[in-house]
């Protein structure tokens, strides 16, 4: 089984983004306005940090926003390479984004709640270039769309994985004392993890280092 690739998410700043990358991160994820939960920057921060991560590491932008011109504006003025929707979109939106954002990548966050979420990932699959798996909830009165430190059920993350025939991510809860089982059970190509390797909303070293320990041990 390959060792799957690895985003650190909620980056607050350059040092931040440095320190997940001396780890070996492959993908960093800059939060932008959200409803609710942690890591939120503003857009001036993640256009300085965007700019200033290498080329083999991926910038992630997630975003709140489902219709196409907001979110083309919003990665033109950033300058990421990955968007990361984080609430539901529609099919003409995913067809606008891939005309007028050619080579940038597109992730669907799919917030796995219960059986109905693996109808919902295969119907954004073939839109996509990867899923990634959450334990949000975007049906509450605020919704809750990521960064909650909650698994959810490994069982349909699978189903997911094996049904897709796309990349996927695995987030929710991810930490370094579950970050192998989930691995060897889920067979993701990337795992995504927030407050897993946090302390009072900080990037922790000694649980980033035991985080990517765990992940590289065979």
């Amino acid at each position: 089984m390959p060792t799957p690739r690895v985003k650190i998410c909620c980056i607050q700043n350059a040092d931040e983004a440095q320190m997940a990358i001396r780890y070996g991160a492959s993908a960093l994820g800059l939060v932008s306005a959200m409803l609710s939960g942690p890591g939120p920057i503003d857009e001036a921060t993640i256009t300085e940090i965007a700019m200033h991560i290498p080329p083999g590491v991926a910038s992630f932008l997630l975003t709140s926003k489902q219709d196409a011109a907001s979110i083309i504006a919003q990665q033109r003025r950033t300058r990421v390479n990955t968007l990361q929707l984080v609430d539901a979109v529609s099919v003409d939106t995913y067809k606008r984004l891939r005309d007028e954002l050619p080579g940038i990548a597109l992730v669907q966050v799919i917030h796995v709640r219960g059986h109905e979420s693996v109808d919902e990932a295969l119907a954004a699959a073939p839109h996509v270039d990867a899923l990634l798996l959450d334990s949000g909830n975007p049906t509450l009165p605020v919704k809750v769309l990521g960064g909650t430190g909650k698994t959810h059920d490994w069982n349909l993350s699978r189903e997911i994985r094996e049904g897709a025939g796309i990349p996927l991510f695995l987030a929710g809860g991810l930490k370094a004392e579950n970050v192998r089982e989930a691995i060897e059970y889920v067979e993701p190509y990337g795992i995504d993890v927030c407050s897993g390797v946090r302390t009072n909303g900080l990037l922790d070293e000694p649980k980033l280092a035991a985080f990517f320990n765990r992940t590289y041990a065979t």
